[in-house]
C-alpha cells in the first residue's frame, strides 16, 4: 500500500482502488485520481468517504480502458461564489465512457438557494446560465443507483446523447418554489431506463427532450413540481423524433401536471409517437392528462398569436389512469390545428373531482375504451 500527499488529498493506492479522504476544493486532485482510475484495464475505482466535500466544476473524461466506479458515499458540495458557476453548462460532467457506474449512497448537493435568485427565467427569455449539477454526455451500457442529489442550482441531472444507460433508486430533493430544477431530463439519447426512484423539485420530475427513443420509466414517485413532461418540442428547426417510450407504475402527488406532452406554436415539423403512459396514481394534480400544443412561457412577448404546431402527435396510449384532481378539467388534449393529434387511446380513465370532473379536448382524434371518467371528448 502507498500513499502521496497532493495539494489537500490524501490518496490512498490499494491495487487501483483510489481512496479520497480529505477534499477542501482541489479539483486538480479530483481530475488525477480519476485519470489513474479510468486508465486501469481492470475494474477502477474512485472513493468518496463519508464526510463532507467541497467541489467546483469538475470534467470526468474518457474513454476509460475497464469498467470505473465513482463511489460517493460522503456529502459533495458545489461552489456558492456566482465566479464559480455563472455561465458554466455543468457543476460535474462525465463524458465518453462505456461501463461507467456512479453510487454509493452518497449525495451531491448543488447549493441551489444561493443560485437561484438569479434566475429570472420565467419572464427574461435571455435569462443567464446556470449549472446542471449532473451532466451525463456520451455515456453509454452504464448504470447510477442509490444516490441523492440536492437542490441543484438549475437542472438536477441531464442526459444527453447516452444509451443503454439506467438510473436505479435516485432521490431527488429541491423545493418546489425553486426555479427549472428539473430531476432527470434526456434528450438524444435511446435505452435509457429510471426505476424506482423518488423526485420532488420545482420542475418536471423527469422531462424527455427531443432524440429520446426507447424510454421506460417505471415505480417513480413524483412531487412536487410538474410531473412527467415530453418537452417542449418545436422550438428549434431539425428536432429529432421523440418515440417509444413507456412511462409506467408511477405515483404523482401533488404537482401542476401529471402526465403531459408540450409543443411549442409556431413551430418547426417534427413527431411524437408510440408513447405510453400506464397505470399510473394521481393525487391532487392539477391537470392529469395535458396535451398543450400551444406552449408559451413568456406569452405573446416570443409566440405569435394563433400560430400553429406543426409537432404531429400519434400512437399516444393512456391506460389506467386514476386519483384525484386539483381541477375540474382533468383530461385537457389541446392539439394543433394544422396537425391534429392522431390515433389517442384512453383506456379506464378514473379521474376524481368534487361536483364531477371534465374533459377538453380540441384537435384530438382517437378512441376511448373501458370505463371514463371524466366522460372523454376525443373524435
Amino acid at each position: 500500500m502507498g500513499s502521496t500527499l497532493v495539494g489537500h488529498f490524501t490518496l490512498f493506492l490499494i491495487s487501483w482502488l483510489v481512496i479520497i479522504t480529505k477534499v477542501q476544493s482541489d479539483n486538480k486532485a479530483f481530475v488525477d485520481v480519476w485519470k489513474q482510475a479510468c486508465a486501469y484495464s481492470g475494474r477502477g475505482v474512485v472513493l468518496i468517504p463519508k464526510g463532507t466535500y467541497y467541489a467546483s466544476s469538475m470534467v470526468f473524461n474518457g474513454p476509460c480502458k475497464g469498467q470505473t466506479l465513482f463511489s460517493i458515499k460522503g456529502i459533495l458540495k458545489a461552489p456558492i461564489d456566482k465566479k464559480a458557476w455563472v455561465g458554466l453548462e455543468s457543476w460535474i460532467s462525465f463524458r465518453y465512457i462505456v461501463h461507467l457506474e456512479i453510487s454509493g449512497g452518497g449525495s451531491f448537493d448543488g447549493q441551489g438557494s444561493y443560485a437561484w435568485p438569479y434566475n429570472d427565467c420565467q419572464t427574461n427569455p435571455h435569462c443567464i446560465q446556470l449549472p446542471t449539477s449532473i451532466g451525463l454526455e456520451f455515456v453509454n451500457q452504464s448504470l447510477m443507483k442509490d444516490i441523492k442529489l440536492i437542490n441543484s442550482k438549475s437542472f438536477n441531472m441531464k442526459v444527453f446523447g447516452c444509451q443503454d444507460t439506467t438510473f436505479e433508486n435516485i432521490k431527488i430533493r429541491a423545493p418546489a418554489t425553486s426555479p427549472n430544477t428539473d430531476g432527470i431530463h434526456i434528450g438524444s439519447s435511446t435505452g435509457i431506463k429510471i426505476f424506482s426512484s423518488n423526485i420532488a423539485t420545482g420542475d418536471d420530475c423527469v422531462s424527455i427532450g427531443p432524440g429520446t427513443d426507447n424510454l421506460l420509466v417505471s415505480g417513480l414517485t413524483c412531487g412536487p413540481g410538474h410531473g412527467v413532461s415530453i418537452g417542449s418540442l418545436g422550438k428549434y428547426p431539425n428536432e429529432a423524433d421523440v418515440t417509444n417510450l413507456v412511462i409506467q407504475n408511477c405515483n404523482i402527488s401533488g404537482t401542476s401536471n401529471g402526465v403531459r406532452i408540450k409543443t411549442w406554436a409556431p413551430s418547426p415539423p417534427s413527431n411524437v409517437y408510440n408513447v405510453t403512459f400506464e397505470n399510473i396514481g394521481m393525487n391532487n394534480v392539477d391537470n392529469p392528462i395535458i396535451i398543450d400544443q400551444q406552449y408559451c412561457p413568456f406569452e405573446t412577448k416570443k409566440c405569435g398569436n394563433g400560430a400553429s404546431s406543426q409537432v404531429q402527435i400519434r400512437k399516444v396510449k393512456f391506460n389506467n389512469i386514476y386519483g384525484t384532481s386539483k381541477d375540474k378539467v382533468a383530461v385537457e388534449l389541446k392539439c394543433s390545428p394544422s396537425k391534429p393529434c392522431v390515433e389517442l387511446s384512453l383506456k379506464n380513465i378514473n379521474l376524481n373531482f368534487p361536483g364531477g370532473a371534465t374533459s377538453s379536448c380540441s384537435n384530438a382524434h382517437g378512441t376511448a375504451t373501458g370505463h371514463e371518467q371524466p366522460p372523454a371528448c376525443i373524435n
